[in-house]
């Protein structure tokens, strides 16, 4: 079985698909996928499903979903495994757990090559970092569980990886950057702070490539417009950090040309104070 959350949500067992289309016990497998092999309380799936405001029938409804995701899970695994499926998704203690290895959800796959890449990083062998960043980055296929109807659990769990999608992006934006790869990322760059125009990170990645592609009036002005949004709407100035890096740009400062061998710390990190 492999299941996919990092986008439309999707399960195939034998090449036949196992996830209902109805809302509410889509709802239920994404959650208990997100979680393989972990009992998942009765508790916790009707507050995904109903938040507060639980029927009188919650009970009964919820393990009208389970049979349903069963019913599914049994058609898919053929008459000659014949009730296998309360196996696959087992009633646990005080709930229910979806029996798969962690590794058939690409969700564990994409944090288990973060990981990776994180580990790279901190050792200063880039290369490998960017390549473990560019893997786990490949897994997504548009916003995690896009056609999934959210609950306050599944919000939370897709907020939480969202986060960490944008995080990788500008974890492997710094490994490229130490690897001198700028001319490639300005394009990259330019369209996400202006999808994340009040991201700090991003706009000192975007500067940073500006100026090592001899664009230094460019990168100074993306430092300007990202100050008058701060100032303006946040009523904030821009991080020490962002405005030493401003300032070191203004001073043609030698550190901020590559510099051959590995570099440990994100672009922020050498402007900390």
């Amino acid at each position: 079985m492999e299941i996919q959350v990092l986008g439309p949500l999707s399960a195939a067992v034998n090449g036949r698909t196992i996830v209902p289309t109805a809302g509410k016990p889509r709802q239920v497998f994404a959650l208990l996928a997100l979680y393989p092999g972990r009992v998942m309380s009765v508790a916790t799936l009707m507050e995904e499903v109903w938040s507060t405001e639980l029927p009188q029938s919650a009970m009964t409804t919820l393990q009208t979903y389970i049979m349903q995701l069963r019913r599914c899970l049994g058609a898919a695994l053929g008459p000659e495994a014949r009730g296998a499926e309360k196996s696959v998704l087992a009633t646990g203690h005080g709930g229910y757990l979806l029996q798969v290895p962690p590794e058939a959800v690409d969700a564990n796959t994409y944090e288990r090559l973060v990981a990776e890449g994180q580990e790279a990083f901190d050792r200063g062998e880039d290369e490998r970092a960017a390549d473990a960043f560019r893997q786990a980055l490949a897994l997504w296929r548009g916003p995690a569980l896009v056609d999934v109807k959210l609950g306050p659990v599944l919000e939370i769990e897709s907020m939480r990886l969202e986060e960490s999608r944008l995080v990788t992006i500008e974890r492997r934006i710094d490994a490229d950057l130490r690897l001198g790869r700028h001319a490639e990322l300005t394009a990259e760059l330019t369209e996400l702070v202006a999808r994340h125009p009040h991201h700090e990170g991003l706009h000192a990645q975007a500067m940073l490539t500006l100026y090592r592609s001899g664009r230094q009036a460019t990168a100074l002005d993306v430092y300007r417009k990202l100050r008058t949004r701060l100032v303006q709407e946040l009523g904030v100035e821009p991080s020490p950090q962002l405005q030493r890096l401003h300032q070191a740009m203004l001073a043609v400062d030698p550190a901020l040309d590559v510099v051959a061998g590995p570099r440990r710390g994100s672009t922020f990190d050498r402007y900390a104070a």
